[in-house]
């Protein structure tokens, strides 16, 4: 068994590893660890329960995945060129498009989710399409699996002409957010955001594809449903091309002094304020590449949280999110793999690009990312993002038994890796490095093993 235990920060990961050479879980009927431990000190009065042997493998926590893009599920391999933007414009908007249709949707649910299973992905926060048709075939997925998953949809209300067929009206764009929270809001467990497995989250694609207006209902809507734990989820300061990218444009849109403003209800001229502050314990915020010091105070007092996605970051060219600012201030900072920007579902290959590139960062911003802190941030920081951490996300007794279980010998190169290691450090280490998706030979959440079939 491997895992990061109890509560520890980033910086506290290594001294919570826990590498158990004989390990046991045992999980009980309601799908949760009794146990969590060395095999020979399991507790007489659940020594009597059905043994499982998977000896020569690897239990790992699930992994979570902070920021994954459902209508982008096609779209890993799509040349754009160019900045953040031409990319959307020329790839991404109509592939995006194709989601209209039911049948494409539903085929396209399947293939995500079974993308998930197969990368050992048990929860994530899904980026949604800009179709309520889409987005029910991948909540009825995502429930027949048995996965765990935050979605909604995603807001247009404004932006080019190749994104016409994904933007509506502010009032359709609100009757469908409304209607998304009413049917599928903890719909598996209603009234209870700290255990149901299907959550929403109010979903603006970024702040160049809405309106003030779109903003302030938003605002509002989020104010009305905080307590029952609808999420907030969106793209924050991803790319910096002078003058035409992301960040200028936002800044000469809204009129505003920072990026973050607009999601913080400081959308009105000059950083006004002109609505509901969307910024909270259930908000994630995508990227943040490109903060000021004054933006990432803003995130650790609202306790919101940031979506690392290095592989994305790579591919678009958006920089490297500023690890050490972040660790500084106490914000969660968890793995996404931005798939579609992203070209890997794996979150411990997110993981390992995630240590390469803060090693070949700037000399004043190199990180060397310990081991446990690569699986720190993939799997316990990803429940406290999404405000699950008492659920999900490592391998304590007491939580939910999401779990995958890694055969070294299905993939050679994980085989030697971990015949190298030398303790638990250089385990974690190398599982980081050389996991990949053939080694993952099943999947549990709750207990239950998930599968495509």
């Amino acid at each position: 068994m491997l895992h990061i235990a109890g509560r520890p920060s980033v910086n506290e990961a290594g001294d919570a590893l826990v590498s158990e050479p004989d390990g046991a879980l045992v999980v009980d009927d309601a799908g949760r660890i009794a146990y969590s431990g060395p095999f020979s000190e399991v507790p007489p009065d659940l020594a009597a329960a059905t043994v499982v042997d998977r000896r020569g493998c690897l239990l790992l926590p699930g992994f979570v995945d902070a920021h994954i893009h459902f209508p982008q599920v096609y779209t890993t391999d799509a040349h754009g060129g160019g900045t953040l933007l031409s990319w959307l414009d020329r790839c991404v908007f109509p592939a995006e498009a194709r989601f209209a249709d039911a049948g494409f949707a539903r085929e396209a649910a399947r293939e995500f989710c079974a993308a998930r299973i197969a990368a050992g992905t048990t929860a994530a926060m899904v980026f949604g399409s800009a179709f309520p048709v889409a987005q029910d075939a991948l909540f009825e997925e995502t429930a027949r699996t048995g996965l765990r998953m935050v979605s909604g949809r995603g807001v247009q209300t404004r932006g080019p002409a190749s994104a016409s067929p994904l933007i509506t009206s502010e009032g359709d764009a609100e009757r469908s957010c409304r209607a998304e929270i009413a049917r599928w809001h903890c719909a598996d467990d209603p009234g209870r955001p700290d255990r149901a497995m299907l959550q929403v989250a109010l979903v603006p694609r970024f702040a160049l594809s809405v309106t003030p207006e779109t903003l302030g209902w938003m605002g509002e809507l989020h104010r009305q449903h905080h307590a029952s734990g609808v999420y907030f989820h969106t793209h924050l300061s991803e790319n910096d091309a002078p003058g035409v990218g992301e960040i200028d444009s936002v800044l000469r849109d809204f009129g505003t002094s920072s990026y973050l403003d607009t999601y913080d209800g400081r959308f009105g001229p000059g950083g006004e304020v002109a609505g509901e502050s969307l910024l909270g314990r259930r908000s994630i915020l995508a990227h943040a590449v490109h903060c000021s010091d004054s933006e990432l105070d803003r995130v650790a007092a609202a306790r919101a949280s940031i979506a690392h996605c290095p592989t994305s970051q790579l591919f678009l060219g958006s920089g490297t999110m500023p690890w050490k600012r972040m660790a500084a201030r106490g914000i969660t900072v968890a793995l996404g793999s931005d798939v579609g920007a992203g070209d890997e579902w794996l979150v411990s290959r997110v993981a390992n690009d995630c240590f390469k590139v803060h090693m070949s960062a700037s000399a004043d911003r190199v990180v060397p990312l310990e081991p446990a802190a690569l699986l720190f941030s993939a799997t316990l920081a990803g429940a406290r993002a999404l405000d699950m951490e008492d659920a999900f996300g490592n391998l304590d007794a007491g939580k939910d038994a999401d779990f995958l279980v890694v055969d070294p010998s299905a993939w050679p190169p994980l085989s030697r890796s971990i015949d190298a290691a030398s303790g638990p450090a250089a385990l974690a280490f190398a599982v980081m490095m050389a996991l990949r998706e053939p080694a993952i030979a099943e999947v549990f959440v709750r207990g239950r093993r998930v599968s495509v079939s």
